[in-house]
């Protein structure tokens, strides 16, 4: 048993306090376990919605705010072996993706070996008409896109864009076709600058991030020129999905509506699946997508993955961390659904008004449930049937829970507090979690020890700050009448706590031809939409990630 004291005495404070306030059975159960050190258990603990067929929503909610609240937390001191277990769900995807590829191989070479293999045929082909509608012809040219993240090259806090334009480009030997269309970058005439050619590898490398306190996730780290792109081959999916009626731009918030509407009526069902980009094998695309698409994607795709010193060849077809990944699971969900949605209506089911699907979340009517997961599981893939509802009052569908419609997303730490900015982050969970109306603040007296709890660890000069839910984890939420904006030219201003000084890579460091690349691919300002991390300055540098020295108070306007 690992040792209590290795926990943090203030989240224990604070967990203790929300478990007696609760008060409820789960309440003293998580209560009962913190005290005694049982991490794994808590860990293992869950709470089902379908227990809860009363219709009471507070009370799901309340043991799901008990029973979530450390489930997440990175280092809960359990005994998992958690990059273990994410190594063995890899070996376990690709048995997975074997038999799959050995199932479907017959439908490739038109060998059927059963007349039961007409109807799976028949509606192959169903799948790859809509496929084609949907995706239209394969671009001819693609202008690349840099990711935020690394390459296999490219480690850490190497990983900014100049970086990657300074180290030596990898690739793989199936996507040389590719090298043409490359060799016409600024970034190529950068390399050829300062003598670097490309460098080939087998495929990508496997490591692993956090994912919750029993185990951690796999992903693949790509070559640098195969992800440049993959990204490209990812954004024309999204936009081909887009204009079928899939919004992947904002399809969190759309699923989140769709799934709070879905616990009232019950009219939608909201499925999850396992594992699922992992379980995409490579006879199952070659089979649903048009040859030009898949031979397209098959070039950029890494064939092996380097898993410590050996290296693997993929029955997958490709892993997170490849830049299609995510479009390329959604289009084949979409089309999977539709199709066996159509089986049993007279009405066609349309995606984005019947059907709904982002990466592996999928909303589809409640009457064609069975026949969507029994086409999903015949293609190889696990419906998680602790995520997936299709009865009762409860749906879940891209962070967003509801019962009966009703908010019931409980709060998830993440990482144990060690400064002011991540005591303000658990205290706005709390506060979330208390308040039916955040402009009036804490109404439900069961957190409010809990979230003053939270505030006695931060500094008297810092516990002062206050403001609106819309300006983030920068500020403390609390009620109006708690808060002391200053006025400036008719606009409010706050106080908030937030990044004051970052580790800056200056631009002397980086020769001139990657400069001129930088800026050619519109890179200098430093920053990639929707990721912050990247940013930089053109005064004075690159910010790599992790990268902030230090907070300090200021102000910021809020309308």
């Amino acid at each position: 048993m690992p040792d209590q004291y290795e926990f943090s005495r203030e989240v224990r404070s604070v967990v203790l306090r929300l478990c007696e306030d609760i008060a409820t059975p789960r309440a003293l159960t998580v209560k009962l376990l913190l005290q005694n050190g049982e991490f794994d258990q808590l860990a293992r603990l869950r709470v089902d919605p379908l227990h809860y067929l009363d219709g009471k929503a507070e009370a799901y909610r309340s043991d799901a705010i008990v029973t979530s609240f450390l489930r997440k937390l990175e280092d809960l001191p359990t005994s998992f072996d958690r990059k273990g277990k994410a190594l063995e769900n890899f070996w376990l995807s690709e048995k997975q993706c074997y038999k799959t590829n050995e199932r479907l191989s017959p439908f490739l070479n038109g060998a059927l070996n059963h007349p039961a293999d007409e109807g799976v045929h028949q509606f192959i082909l169903a799948v790859r008409k809509y496929l084609y509608r949907v995706l239209g012809p394969v671009p001819s040219l693609l202008e690349g896109k840099h990711g935020p993240g690394a390459t296999y090259g490219d480690k850490g806090q190497y990983a900014t864009i100049p970086d990657k334009m300074s180290s030596c480009p990898t690739l793989t030997s199936s996507s040389v076709p590719y090298l043409f269309q490359w060799c016409g970058t600024a970034w190529a005439s950068a390399c050829a600058a300062s003598g670097r050619h490309p460098t080939f590898v087998r495929g990508n490398r496997f490591t692993t991030v956090p994912k919750d306190a029993e185990k951690d996730r796999g992903i693949c780290i790509e070559p640098s020129v195969n992800l440049f792109y993959q990204l490209s081959y990812g954004e024309v999916i999204k936009r081909r999905l887009k204009r079928a009626g899939i919004d992947l731009r904002n399809g969190q918030t759309i699923h989140r509506r769709v799934a709070c509407e879905a616990s009232k009526q019950g009219h939608f069902a909201t499925l999850d699946l396992s594992n699922a980009s992992d379980t995409v094998c490579s006879n199952l695309v070659k089979l649903l997508l048009p040859p030009d698409w898949f031979e397209a994607l098959d070039m950029l795709r890494s064939p092996c993955t380097l898993l410590g010193n050996n290296w693997v060849r993929l029955e997958k077809f490709s892993s997170m961390g490849n830049g299609y990944t995510f479009e390329l699971e959604t289009l084949i969900f979409l089309a999977l659904s539709v199709v066996a949605c159509n089986q049993d209506r007279d009405v066609p089911a349309l995606a984005g008004v019947d059907i709904f699907v982002y990466g592996d979340d999928i909303i589809v009517p409640t009457e064609c449930t069975k026949n969507v997961l029994a086409v999903l599981r015949y293609f190889g893939f696990t419906p998680n049937e602790e995520k997936s509802f299709v009865a009762g009052p409860f749906r879940e569908s891209c962070g967003g829970d509801y019962f009966n419609g009703v908010d019931v997303r409980p709060f998830f730490l993440k990482e144990s507090p060690s400064e002011p900015q991540h005591y303000i982050a658990m205290a706005n969970g709390l506060y979330r979690m208390g308040s039916s109306d955040p402009v009036h603040g804490i109404d439900d007296p069961r957190f409010r020890r809990a979230w003053f709890s939270v505030l006695d660890a931060l500094p008297s000069h810092i516990r002062r700050i206050r403001g609106p839910q819309t300006l983030g984890d920068t500020t403390i939420h609390d009620a109006e009448r708690h808060q002391r904006p200053r006025w400036r030219h008719s606009i409010r201003y706050f106080p908030v706590y937030r990044p004051h000084r970052h580790r800056t890579v200056t631009w002397a460091h980086f020769r001139p031809e990657v400069i001129l690349a930088c800026a050619l691919y519109g890179t200098g300002d430093g920053r990639q939409r929707g990721n912050p991390t990247t940013a930089s300055d053109n005064r004075t540098g690159v910010t790599p990630r992790d990268s902030v020295l230090s907070f300090k108070l200021g102000w910021s306007p809020s309308s």
